[in-house]
């Protein structure tokens, strides 16, 4: 009973310190740059132009429906800025859910 009680201690503890040593190591990693080329430099630049242009205008004046077609272009824009910029994000609760699978399956 001890010894399990033991066990359960350590590993709660040891959980306890997981976010902290994942921190330490994304502090030290480095960044990759993403280079983009002419065309895509073009294109994020007219897309944030939208992007401004939309956030200026007066919406109080529009349809219901309009605002709907506004609200799908925005959605477009930035799924498509997110595809362009490439990368996989994973939250540190994320990453703590895999090791522990792995940790259980293995």
């Amino acid at each position: 009973m001890k010894k399990t009680a033991m066990v359960c201690l350590l590993v709660i503890s040891s959980l306890a310190y997981l976010p902290k040593t994942h921190a330490a190591i994304d502090t030290h990693s480095a960044k990759k740059e993403i280079v983009l080329t002419e065309t895509q430099t073009l294109r994020l630049n007219q897309i944030n132009a939208r992007l401004v242009q939309i956030q200026n205008m007066d919406k109080s004046l529009l349809s219901s429906q309009e605002k709907k077609v506004l609200r799908k272009e925005v959605r477009a824009m930035k799924s498509e800025v997110r595809e362009r910029s490439g990368g996989i994000y994973l939250s540190i609760g994320a990453v703590v859910l895999i090791v522990l699978l792995l940790i259980i399956l293995l």
